[in-house]
């Protein structure tokens, strides 16, 4: 299905985000691994969260929703069961990765299949210390492709120092380090978004942190708990940016997580001048949160690289997107990482946005972005990329005359409510 947007007078009024997608993932996984029940408020709906959801309950976990909370009935690190069949991943790498956490300390062996898209980006990440760990794998390119068999049993703690920054690989061996004797250790060199070792620790879990460096005790005996999910920072980013762009907006959004892991696009906006405010500061669940007001702002170029890229890897896209509208050339430096997501990033946007006569560089791995505004609509492509698609929406709205963007079924990965959610601040118009 595709999407037709026209340039909107401004982004107003207030809107509620849908529950954070890391912390979602996150809160049914650990939830299961707890002794006890576990009720989570505002969990993220989407076709990631079903994954996840999915293979729990095929691995013997109770999970129901009622009244809008959602019960894990946990049954403890030793209680999950062999699934009948494979586990079927669709695009989701969280799911996968993070899964191949806990199946590395089972004892016994399970096939991980998955959709086209997420059987092309690599998994060798989160095999390879899982190996050193003591699990085995079998799959395509030495494990490196779905469909993946794990073959769980008996870990052994390390001290791994990973070549980059992700939370994904971070949280799959930690979340292994909880069947090994002893402590596993994970060192990044930057610190990546932290709601697994948040998360571990409010469920009772030895928890230690030493700058990039993050540690967990094996054996821990993990308890029921409850778990109100903030709002998704990575969904608030694209009516950011929006208000940001459309003169005359102002807009509240409310309770967004704004933990100091994730929060990289508000800081890199209000470098380029974005007029950004957070009120009502509160701890959630060991979560920071917050209501984030923007309003309308001239923005101006940046330089955005070091500990920035990976607390703001998954709002890049839409950063693109601000940076072509901004006054100057913005730099964004060492964004590798998105050429392995859903879709190459890079390529997506940098195709898109080209189009609609932005001046977009590609150099290595660094982007370099020349602002000139004046963008005109186009017949965008989604590239089956949620982020791209929603932020090819936004650009449209700022944009001179129609824009189309041609597939946006896919943006149900992380964010279903996004064209409901978007009338619902554009709307009511002169």
């Amino acid at each position: 299905m595709g999407f037709s947007a026209r340039p909107v007078k401004r982004f107003t009024g207030s809107l509620i985000l849908p529950g954070d997608k890391s912390i979602s993932h996150r809160a049914l996984i650990i939830a299961s691994l707890a002794a006890g029940t576990s009720v989570i408020k505002n969990i993220l709906h989407s076709d990631d969260t079903l994954t996840t959801t999915e293979a729990l309950m095929a691995m013997g976990i109770d999970i129901k929703e009622t009244s809008g909370e959602v019960t894990v009935s946990g049954k403890g690190l030793s209680g999950l069961k062999r699934p009948d069949n494979p586990l079927f991943m669709r695009d989701s790498g969280t799911s996968m990765r993070l899964l191949m956490g806990i199946l590395a300390g089972q004892d016994f062996s399970t096939v991980l299949s998955a959709g086209n898209g997420l059987s092309n980006r690599p998994m060798k990440r989160v095999t390879e210390p899982l190996r050193l760990m003591g699990a085995s794998f079998e799959g395509r390119d030495d494990a490196n492709y779905a469909p993946i068999t794990v073959h769980g049993g008996k870990l052994n703690p390390i001290d791994y120092v990973s070549r980059i920054s992700s939370a994904q690989v971070k949280s799959a061996v930690l979340l292994a380090g909880l069947y090994a004797d002893g402590k596993t250790s994970v060192t990044e060199p930057y610190k990546s978004r932290d709601h697994t070792e948040r998360m571990l620790e409010a469920f009772g879990a030895c928890v230690s942190v030493d700058g990039s460096k993050v540690s967990v005790e094996g054996g821990a005996f993990l308890r029921g708990q409850k778990i109100d999910v903030p709002g998704d920072i990575s969904s608030a980013a694209f009516f950011i940016v929006g208000a940001s762009l459309v003169k005359g907006s102002s807009l509240r959004l409310v309770s967004v997580g704004i933990n100091p892991t994730r929060s990289g696009i508000i800081d890199i906006l209000k470098q380029m001048g974005a007029n950004i405010r957070i009120e009502n500061i509160r701890d959630v669940a060991s979560e920071p949160v917050g209501d984030i007001i923007v309003e309308s702002a001239r923005l101006r170029a940046v330089t955005v690289e070091d500990d920035l890229i990976p607390r703001t890897i998954d709002e890049l896209p839409i950063l693109m997107v601000a940076a072509s509208f901004a006054e100057g050339t913005t730099v964004i430096k060492g964004a590798q990482e998105l050429k392995v997501k859903e879709t190459d990033r890079i390529s997506s946007m940098a195709a898109n946005l080209k189009n609609m006569g932005a001046r977009f560089l590609i150099n290595g791995d660094d982007i370099v972005i020349e602002g000139s505004g004046g963008l005109k609509g186009i017949t965008a492509m989604s590239f089956g990329d949620h982020r791209t698609a929603m932020s090819m929406i936004i650009a449209g709205l700022a944009a001179n005359g129609e824009m189309i963007v041609d597939d946006t079924d896919c943006i149900a990965k992380s964010y279903p409510d996004f064209l409901k959610h978007l009338e619902l601040v554009t709307s009511c118009q002169d």
